[in-house]
């Protein structure tokens, strides 16, 4: 028997010690007008993101492997992008969904399968059976087994689901899907996302490779991006000197184990990297954004 408490904001503490003591200071003389405020208190906290103007990504310490939540505030629409495994003594998952949950999220809009590696789809299933997802979307080429378990869970539930997409609109804003072509590994066949989120350009890669980087320079007018999640964990196999060249990231977002046995991140990769800030969920814990018009806020938690 789990509990999970969510972590209030600071308007919220506010809201809620008004309504103590409004319940035990004001109705204990039967003044009952203040029940009036009440309903305006739990009105305004319930469309609290009403007065938010930020967008918040998350990318969640899940070890090695990837899990980014995006947060739209004037909707409430939450995406998740990749949602890998990272078992605790007992065997059974204990990152993303007490992360969403103590961040007060039950329901994901989108959950978007980069591609079909248990360091990105390993906790799919469980979180499909424990919190309500909406719809789910698949990368280019032939369905793995990994995928396939999903789609049976998926198919059971009755949740919609989709591959190889080129857009998507979330209310009015737009993700595109860059890759255009089939290849022959997972990897390659990544979904690479790009967005702007209040002005500022995003790029997320999955574990797409160099292959994948070249063509999609060779089709797009890349412009520079504000926040790359770099390419496969910060290996070699991504983020060539040229594709980084290219875009010019001024943050650059490593998910990635600690002392992993793969050497990731590689030090080419870093050097590459070398002009944007490089933060690295094995150092810095999850990296929490939170994006306005005006600016881009960067918090870390410990690892």
């Amino acid at each position: 028997f789990n509990i999970n408490l969510c972590h209030m904001s600071s308007i919220s503490l506010i809201l809620y010690y008004i309504i103590i003591y409004i319940i035990f200071i004001k109705l204990q003389d039967n003044d009952f007008k203040y029940l009036f405020f009440i309903m305006i208190i739990l009105f305004l906290h319930h469309n609290i993101n009403i007065f938010n103007p930020y967008f918040e990504l998350d990318f969640i310490n899940v070890g090695q492997g990837d899990s980014i939540l995006i947060v739209f505030p004037h909707n409430k629409l939450n995406l998740l992008i990749d949602c890998a495994a990272t078992a605790n003594s007992n065997g059974k998952s204990n990152v993303i969904i007490p992360y969403l949950k103590a961040r007060g999220i039950n329901k994901i809009d989108y959950l978007i399968i980069t591609h079909g590696d248990y360091d990105h789809i390993g906790d799919a299933i469980n979180i499909v059976n424990n919190l309500k997802i909406k719809n789910v979307i698949f990368n280019c080429g032939d369905f793995n087994k990994l995928e396939n378990e999903l789609i049976k869970v998926l198919n059971n539930k009755k949740i919609k689901y989709y591959s190889c997409i080129k857009e998507l609109y979330i209310g009015s804003n737009k993700l595109y899907f860059l890759q255009t072509k089939e290849y022959d590994n997972e990897n390659d066949n990544s979904n690479v996302i790009y967005t702007e989120l209040n002005g500022y350009k995003f790029m997320f890669m999955g574990d797409a490779g160099v292959t994948t980087e070249k063509e999609i320079m060779s089709i797009y007018k890349l412009p520079n991006i504000d926040v790359l999640k770099v390419g496969h964990h910060g290996s070699k196999t991504s983020s060539s000197k040229e594709f980084i060249n290219k875009i010019k990231p001024n943050y650059s977002i490593i998910s990635v184990g600690k002392n992993n046995r793969y050497g990731h991140p590689n030090k080419e990769t870093l050097d590459n990297l070398n002009n944007s800030k490089i933060y690295r969920t094995d150092q810095d814990g999850s990296i929490m954004l939170k994006i306005n018009r005006n600016q881009i806020k960067i918090k870390t938690s410990s690892p």
